[in-house]
């Protein structure tokens, strides 16, 4: 039989009360109390009941971990990073798969079942509306790799997707590329559009360069090596920015697949910097995104908002910079 709190109670020679204190974190219990009642619990075997514990102080201490692209590598790492920041505080992720779906309201109807106290949605793709449903909803909610805005309707963490285009075209211009092209993830993604839109800012202030823009499925490694075959057919350029690692690395399997070389024939620049990239077979040339800051920022916003739900949202966004690896040319 389990043993209860009860039983620690008896063993103790205390009350029920001062056994629930004494598991309670910030509970007031004397040190007296609080030795004698961790020695009846461990000579009982007693563990406290983390559901019984949230009937008692209304938290359950959930936090729904939101995401839509469980094709794409990075999400492994960011996963690791997610759940063990949010149990290293004392909080439990609830995993919530969101593929496919274009309506928030079921995933809000899941977590109201669940009676989360928070929520994190881990998505560049999908769009600000989401985050801004739970909110509606009265669920305390960040948004991790969102889209920056300057007076945001939710917290946002993430970086600048615009300024990351920016980056990427600025890097193929003064390696002298004068043919590049833009192979972007799923054209209604908002990272995607944003980092076309910086990568095209950058293009039109220079004339003396041409460029072509093509979109995949979404951010996996098939619809980056399928889109890339495409390309291969009819002129390419001379060399891409992906807007994804898992897209170059797509781009790089289907233009090694044609005989081709990298950097020689064709370069590519990626975005992320997964761990992937740095594999020594791979070597890929990318932007780096400061993962972890993102995350422990984003852990920190959600944890403070269990204390005070109403706090004013703000975006945290942080610089990217670039990894010289083996996939473009050399600066010159």
């Amino acid at each position: 039989m389990n043993v209860t709190l009860k039983d620690v109670a008896k063993r103790a020679g205390v009350s029920r009360s001062a056994v629930s204190r004494t598991f309670t974190k910030g509970a007031s219990v004397s040190d007296k109390t609080r030795a004698k009642v961790k020695k009846a619990a461990d000579e009982l075997g007693y563990h406290p009941n983390a559901l019984a514990s949230s009937l008692t102080t209304g938290r359950t201490k959930l936090i729904g971990l939101i995401s839509n692209n469980f094709h794409n590598p990075i999400f492994l790492e960011v996963f690791d990073l997610f759940t063990r920041g949010l149990q290293d505080r004392g909080l439990r992720p609830l995993l919530v798969n969101l593929s496919h779906e274009t309506e928030p309201e079921n995933s809000v109807r899941l977590l109201r079942e669940y009676s989360v106290d928070g929520a994190i949605v881990a998505s560049s793709t999908l769009s600000p509306s989401f985050a801004k449903a739970f909110r509606d909803a009265g669920i305390p909610v960040v948004h991790s790799f969102g889209r920056f805005a300057s007076s945001p309707d939710v917290h946002v963490v993430g970086i600048d997707n615009v300024e990351a285009g920016r980056m990427a075209a600025r890097t193929l211009v003064e390696r002298g590329h004068r043919r590049v092209g833009f192979l972007g993830g799923p054209e209604s993604a908002t990272s995607t559009l944003d980092r076309f839109s910086g990568f095209s800012e950058v293009i039109r202030a220079n004339p003396m360069v041409e460029a072509t823009h093509s979109f995949a499925a979404d951010y996996s490694f098939d619809a980056g090596r399928v889109e890339m075959a495409k390309l291969l057919l009819d002129s390419p350029a001379e060399a891409y920015f992906c807007g994804d690692d898992v897209l170059s690395i797509g781009a790089l399997s289907a233009i090694e697949g044609a005989g081709l070389r990298v950097p020689q024939d064709i370069g590519l620049i990626g975005l992320n910097d997964m761990e992937m990239a740095r594999w020594q077979n791979i070597d890929l040339t990318t932007i780096h995104m400061p993962i972890q800051q993102i995350i422990d920022n984003s852990i920190e916003l959600v944890t403070a908002m269990l204390d005070d739900p109403n706090r004013y949202p703000e975006a945290r966004i942080f610089p990217c910079k670039i990894m010289e690896r083996s996939t473009l040319r050399a600066p010159r």
